[in-house]
This record gives C-alpha cells, sequence and structure tokens, in this order.
C-alpha cells in the first residue's frame, strides 16, 4: 500500500482487531463505517509493530477495539498504549448479529471496530504491568493449589467410605490434619496390591502426600502475598472484614490503572454488586445482577459475613432491615453494595498504586 497522503490523514479512522493466539486479524472503517481494509498479522512483536503501521496507513487512528485484551490480546494491548493509541476492550459479537452476518476472523475484527466507533463498548482494559499483575500472577497459583489440594482432600475421604472395614474404623474419626499425617507415612506391600485393603493403602498414600505437597505451597504462595498486597494498599488490608485474600481479589479485580472505573457504582457493577433495574409499568423493581467478576463478588460477600459476625454497625443495620421485612438474602445485597462503595474510596484514593505505574 502506498504512503498516506496528507489529505487522508486528516480523516481520522478507526480499527479493529480479532485476537488469536498465532494470528490477529485487524480491520480499518472509515467514520461511517464503510470497511477500508482488513489483514492478518502473526501474534508476536514484530506483527503488532507490522498491524499499528498498516492501520496507520489509512488515516488519523482513533480508538481501537479490541477482542480478549486479557488472553491473546494482552500484548497488543500493552503496544498500542505504549505507542499513545485508545484501545477500547471489545466484547465478542452476540449471537443475533453473528446470525445474520456469519462468523469469520475478519468479520469479527470488523465488528469490533464498529463497537468502538459507535462507543457501544467505551472500557478501558486493564493494565497488564506493575505490581498488580504480579499479584494475579500469584493468586492464580495459589487458587489452582487450593482448588487441587481440596479435590486430593475429597477423594481420601471417598476412598475411606469404601475401604474395607479395619482400614476404614481407623481412619474415618481422624481429623483432617491427622488424618493426612497417617495416610501419608502408610507403609503398604506392593506385592499384595491385588488385596483392596492393600490397593486402598497405595492409593491413599500418595493422595495425602500430594495434600502435604499443595499445602506448602500454598504456605509459599502466602508468604509472598501478604507483603505484596500490604505494600500495594495497606488500608485496604487493614479494612475492617478483609485480609491478605480478599484484599488481594479487590485489587486484582480493580486493576493496575484503576482510574478506568469513572465511579464507585461501576466498581460495583464490575463486581456483581449493583442492582440491576427490573421495572416494568406501575411496577417498580431490581433483580439480582450475576454479571460481574464472580471472584469479587465472592470476595464481597465474605466481607459482609465478617461484618456481620464481629461489627456492631453491620448487627445493627441487619436488625433494622429485617423489622421492615427484608430476608436475610436481600440484606446481604444492600450490605455488598454499601461495602464496594466503602472500598472504591480506599483503592481509588490510594496513592500506591500511582507510584508503582
Amino acid at each position: 500500500m502506498p504512503s498516506i497522503t496528507p489529505q487522508q490523514q486528516a480523516f481520522e479512522v478507526t480499527g479493529g482487531v480479532d485476537t488469536h493466539q498465532d494470528t490477529h486479524t485487524a480491520a480499518v472503517i472509515d467514520q461511517v463505517g464503510r470497511v477500508l481494509g482488513t489483514e492478518q498479522f502473526p501474534a508476536d512483536a514484530a506483527g503488532y509493530t507490522a498491524l499499528l503501521d498498516w492501520m496507520r496507513r489509512f488515516g488519523r487512528l482513533g480508538p481501537v477495539g479490541v477482542e480478549g485484551t486479557g488472553a491473546y490480546g494482552a500484548g497488543l494491548a500493552r503496544l498500542l498504549r505504549d505507542q499513545g493509541v485508545h484501545v477500547v476492550e471489545a466484547d465478542r459479537p452476540d449471537r443475533k448479529t453473528r446470525r445474520f452476518q456469519g462468523k469469520s476472523d475478519p468479520i469479527d475484527a470488523i465488528q469490533a471496530a464498529k463497537t468502538a466507533l459507535a462507543g457501544e463498548r467505551t472500557g478501558t482494559p486493564k493494565r497488564r504491568d506493575g505490581r498488580v499483575e504480579a499479584l494475579r500472577n500469584l493468586r492464580v497459583a495459589r487458587r489452582s493449589a487450593v482448588d487441587q489440594r481440596a479435590d486430593a482432600q475429597r477423594q481420601i475421604k471417598a476412598l475411606i467410605v469404601t475401604a474395607p472395614d479395619e482400614l476404614r474404623e481407623r481412619l474415618r474419626g481422624l481429623p483432617v490434619t491427622q488424618l493426612i499425617t497417617v495416610c501419608a507415612s502408610l507403609r503398604p506391600d506392593r506385592a499384595d496390591a491385588a488385596s483392596p485393603a492393600t490397593a486402598a493403602k497405595i492409593a491413599l498414600r500418595p493422595l495425602a502426600r500430594r495434600h502435604q505437597q499443595l499445602s506448602a505451597e500454598i504456605t509459599d504462595l502466602d508468604e509472598l502475598l501478604a507483603p505484596l498486597v500490604a505494600a500495594i494498599n495497606p488500608r485496604l488490608v487493614a479494612a475492617n472484614g478483609l485480609g491478605t485474600d480478599v484484599a488481594g481479589q479487590l485489587l486484582v479485580t480493580a486493576g493496575q490503572n484503576h482510574d478506568r472505573l469513572a465511579s464507585e457504582a461501576a466498581f460495583a457493577m464490575l463486581c456483581g454488586a449493583a442492582p440491576i433495574p427490573a421495572s416494568s409499568g406501575k411496577t417498580t423493581r431490581h433483580r439480582l445482577n450475576r454479571g460481574g467478576d464472580r471472584q469479587a463478588n465472592a470476595a464481597l460477600y465474605r466481607v459482609v459475613l465478617c461484618r456481620l459476625r464481629w461489627d456492631p454497625r453491620t448487627r445493627a443495620y441487619a436488625e433494622r432491615r429485617t423489622k421492615q421485612g427484608l430476608s436475610k438474602k436481600e440484606i446481604i445485597r444492600c450490605l455488598k453494595r454499601y461495602i464496594a462503595r466503602e472500598l472504591y474510596q480506599i483503592i481509588t484514593t490510594s496513592n500506591d498504586l500511582e507510584l508503582a505505574a
């Protein structure tokens, strides 16, 4: 394609990118939605640069809608942001659109560009750098270890239920910590593996040792996470009902660039704690929000439970609302909304993230 003329440079164009593991498909449209071109690029550093140069050949580049900025599009989004391009998080086309237009990478890229042009999606992607990104990586490993340890523990208990009577009676009443220790120290005779009792012991031993290894991994990660979360936002960790785990989840949800959250209502919606209007005619009501980051919603739920147990003000609020006829679930939803407002102020007014940026 020839170099851009001064007349072309005067016109603003909008880009869209459909991202995949090995390739990214880009599209450019003008201000009335006409497609100016589509092209495919490799998903590596050289490909990202070539993609940006290609888009800029059509005119003055405005917003660029990118699918999957938290996954396959993370590297491209990082380069575009570093080059001063306004990146918009573009969701994949809905089913109705795909039913009428079909499905292909160029079609998806064009739809992402049209979404950015129309302003249907104005969300700013999270920055994938800084200490919050380091925190997210550590939390991924910790959550995986916790889940796998729980699976190992369930499998151990399931094996005990069906184990021969003598072994079952020996292990059934033990506390979890002692049970794991006993199972890990079993010394079955491998030559007698055809025996159900011996086979049960052979199976219990590696499961218990796996449980111990995963516990050691969790402890090691906790030793890294606690000071990191405290360094990022000490006020959040010190808030009533929060700790390292809950504070870490909320920091990851907000992202390194928490200024992308326009208001506390936006943060509540991101956490799935904002009620959704469901009114019609003379009926005015709201329904439960099942969207947002469910891990953040669960973190707010744990804060609510802790405060209902220990905080006098929260307990007084729950009693007052109960007398007004609200159920416990409704009270918890209200409290999650109030707590989201409180924690938003702590997250966004702290200077720690700005200093790390």
